[in-house]
């Protein structure tokens, strides 16, 4: 039986990258999945291929940064299936202009949190709901570690990636009564187009020297993912799992 049958995904930021994989890895293990993603182009085509394999897919516009955007993702993808019982915070992104503290921008800093801290939020607080009707379920956050153990030169970022592993805490105690499991990834450097970009910008804090196994593909995150959002995670809440190839190990 695949790990997902019968379940219910929302899925942010699915229409490329970690996101991407994370739909088609999903879909491929039973779920159907509501594509949450801010861009039409990407929503769309990543839910055409998912219809091309037999799956079920459906794309739902969906700016996690605007209250009124997200409740709506989450009404619609309870009136297209019935329920949720996954929600995935993956979109996220960490901005070109973040830099150190001191000389730091207050634009890039709000909106590095906003992207990351208060998107993660925002969905939580509209699914919750959805998740506690259908008998419980999982949320899965995506932090990064810049949260665990900080990145020179990415302040904005590493702040707001921490603030989702105390969330991710927060909730995991709050909801366990409720059958709510709350985990969070915590993806090294991966090798999606948009990361690629930004740390070609960037001249320092990346994290590649010290990838010992290399850096991560998007399926390596999303495989994480999805053992977090099974079954096979029952026991497992309040954490958070690296895949980092290595780098907090020192």
């Amino acid at each position: 039986m695949a790990r997902l049958e019968g379940k219910v995904a929302i899925i942010t930021g699915g229409g490329a990258g970690i996101g991407r994989s994370a739909v088609d890895i999903f879909a491929r293990e039973g779920a159907q999945v509501v594509i949450a993603e801010v861009n039409g182009d990407f929503g769309r085509d990543a839910t055409e291929q998912q219809a091309k394999a037999g799956r079920d897919a459906t794309f739902v516009h969906t700016d996690i940064t605007d209250p009124d955007s997200v409740e709506a993702a989450v009404r619609a993808a309870v009136s297209t299936y019935g329920r949720i019982d996954i929600l995935y915070n993956n979109a996220g992104a960490s901005l070109a202009g973040d830099s150190p503290t001191e000389r730091g921008d207050i634009d890039v800093f709000w909106k590095t949190l906003q992207l990351n801290l208060f998107g993660t939020w925002l969905m939580c607080r509209a699914a919750i709901p959805q998740l506690r009707a259908a008998g419980g379920g999982a949320i899965v956050n995506t932090t990064s570690i810049a949260g665990l153990v900080g990145l020179s030169n990415i302040d904005a970022y590493s702040s707001a990636k921490g603030g989702i592993i105390a969330l991710t805490r927060a909730l995991a105690l709050q909801l366990a009564e409720d059958k709510i499991r709350v985990n969070a990834v915590a993806p090294t450097r991966t090798l999606t187009e948009r990361a690629m970009k930004v740390d070609a910008a960037r001249p320092t804090g990346g994290a590649g020297d010290r990838n010992r196994l290399g850096d991560a593909r998007p399926e390596d995150i999303a495989n994480a993912a999805l053992f977090l959002a099974s079954d096979e995670a029952a026991r497992i809440t309040g954490h958070t799992l690296p895949v980092d190839s290595g780098f907090t190990m020192s």
